[in-house]
């Protein structure tokens, strides 16, 4: 009796990045309703799934809200908020996708459970990105059948608006996965920066991490309000940061002898206690005074107002910067 020989299993071929039509939001809160938002306005057809049972309301509500903002930028050929379809099952989102954008609580046993069933009912050629916001993807592959073309697409919110996506593959994803993630992603017109290696927080999260954590010090410490804290950033470096970023704004700051002569002459302080990286205990008494001051600060403003008065001034800033 002769051995069976095995089958051969040939790689699969994914739709090329700038060909891609249709694409699944698992997940519709902020982030995920926010990535419908921007990928419906770039002419894509939008299938949605979150297992809330009124996710459609709130995720229309999202879409709707975001609307302005997108067509002031300018809508991409047959961008439509009729290509979002409300799906009932999680098969029934991914069927016929080229690509799918996670976006699940920032909770690893959930992540690591829905990836497992995403992938279960996603064809197996099809790229899964998650919008967590400092898992691993090494960590939340670890039940999947396919985990090579997993990877992390980390956007920041507001996606619809904001142009960085940080992609990032774990252990057991392909390279071939991050790069079609990458390309795709870029081919939407986002900013991708593609890391090298996994970082626990990625890059931006780690940065903006630490500002947060010495701005609740300071609050705390009873040394500045919420109010003087994020004025001192918008009316401040903020200013310098969308053009140049931290380390170019350092780099002027040298001088003639840029970064070199800035190292050098203020090197030493950088061990001055000025900051506290380590997080401060969150006491019921620090927890009242940053959210009190956020209200005072809203001044009666409600979350939709604040939210249509960003997006107006970060399109405004996209345009100033050259970004659209």
């Amino acid at each position: 009796m002769s051995a069976r020989t095995a089958p051969v299993r040939t790689a699969p071929v994914r739709t090329a990045p700038d060909e891609v039509r249709t694409v699944t939001c698992v997940g519709a809160g902020v982030i995920g309703g926010g990535w419908a938002a921007y990928f419906l306005a770039r002419g894509y057809r939008v299938r949605a799934w979150d297992p809330a049972p009124d996710f459609g309301t709130r995720l229309r509500h999202l879409v709707d809200a975001a609307w302005p903002a997108l067509t002031e930028l300018g809508l991409a050929d047959g961008a439509d908020r009729a290509n979002l379809t409300v799906c009932a099952t999680l098969a029934e989102a991914v069927e016929g996708t080229d690509f799918v954008q996670e976006s699940a609580p920032e909770d690893l046993e959930l992540k690591r459970r829905l990836l497992a069933d995403i992938d279960a009912v996603t064809a197996d050629h099809v790229v899964i990105s998650s919008s967590t916001s400092g898992y691993p993807m090494t960590d939340m592959q670890t039940d999947c059948a396919v985990p090579g073309r997993t990877v992390v697409g980390h956007p920041f919110n507001p996606p619809y608006l904001v142009p960085l996506v940080e992609v990032v593959g774990g252990e057991r994803t392909d390279d071939d996965a991050v790069t079609w993630a990458s390309d795709f992603l870029r081919a939407a017109g986002k900013s991708v920066i593609t890391m090298d290696r996994e970082v626990p927080g990625f890059i931006a999260n780690r940065l903006q991490e630490a500002l947060w954590r010495e701005a609740l010090h300071m609050v705390d410490a009873g040394e500045a309000t919420v109010e003087q804290i994020d004025r001192s950033i918008t009316d401040g470096p903020g200013l310098r940061w969308p053009f140049q970023g931290p380390m170019l704004t350092f780099h002027l700051a040298g001088g003639q002898g840029g970064m070199a002569h800035m190292l050098d002459h203020f090197g030493p302080s950088l061990l001055s206690p000025w900051t506290r990286l380590d997080a401060p205990e969150l006491t019921p008494g620090l927890r009242d005074a940053v959210v009190h001051g956020c209200e005072d600060e809203a001044d009666g403003r409600t979350v939709d107002d604040l939210v249509a008065e960003r997006d107006r001034q970060v399109v405004a800033l996209l345009r100033a910067t050259g970004r659209a």
